[in-house]
């Protein structure tokens, strides 16, 4: 299933999951994009978010407030729903709200290899190729990899350093996906210092030694983090 994590608070950008675009509430586009691959359900952390979802026809349901992160937020979320070991969630963010649907189908694709190798630990997320001048914007998290396509870190910075003139970007694509087992276990965790240095909560599985698969994929969408992205994006998809 799909869970989309919510939160109203944002220190850029003010209540933007719930920002218009074409006439539609962020959070909602977001759900209508993914909702024909499985079930959709946004934790919400503030009534506003979860009435607009409801008018809108999107299943929602309220988590708490003081989540530190929107994978902590959907394990609650998991836990009301009483989803089993075993199944596959998805982490779409509610600020990606024009990812591709082929997108989340290929992530879903190599959580169900994972499964297939009966991995202790199923976490995967995507990226894509970048170019030098968008590795140096801080809001694009780049990820470096190992030979089998696992997560070595990730880092605002623009990583590798480009010492011998031939590195290679590869752009995070913020999109999580779990077994519901790996999902509570992730939770579970102690908070990792890198995770609080950088903001990246998925530095928290790495500094506890567990792997994050990456699939590479073709995308332009990208997540909205300030005014300045939404009238971008707006103006690259063509919506009023």
């Amino acid at each position: 299933m799909i869970i989309i994590p919510a939160r109203m608070a944002s220190t850029r950008f003010p209540k933007k999951v719930l920002a218009d675009i074409g006439g539609v509430p962020m959070v909602v586009r977001t759900a209508q994009r993914v909702a024909h691959l499985d079930r959709v359900v946004v934790a919400a952390d503030d009534e506003e978010i979860l009435l607009t979802c409801k008018a809108h026809g999107v299943e929602a349901m309220l988590t708490s407030d003081t989540h530190k992160s929107g994978t902590d937020r959907i394990n609650e979320c998991a836990q009301i729903l009483g989803i089993q070991d075993g199944e596959l969630i998805i982490n779409v963010q509610a600020d990606e709200p024009f990812i591709e649907p082929e997108v989340v189908d290929a992530l879903m694709q190599r959580l169900k290899e994972l499964q297939a190798q009966h991995s202790s630990f199923i976490m995967a997320s995507c990226y894509n190729a970048i170019n030098p001048e968008a590795a140096e914007d801080p809001n694009l998290v780049k990820v470096v990899l190992d030979h089998d396509h696992n997560a070595l870190y990730f880092s605002r910075a623009p990583i590798p350093f480009n010492r011998s003139g031939a590195a290679h970007y590869c752009g995070h694509i913020g999109i999580y996906g779990f077994d519901r087992s790996s999902l509570r276990a992730f939770c579970a965790f102690d908070d990792a210092p890198l995770e609080d240095i950088e903001k990246l909560e998925q530095l928290r599985a790495l500094y506890h030694g567990q792997k994050i698969s990456m699939v590479k994929v073709a995308s332009t969408g990208f997540g909205i983090d300030t005014p300045e992205d939404l009238a971008r994006a707006k103006e690259i998809f063509q919506i009023l």
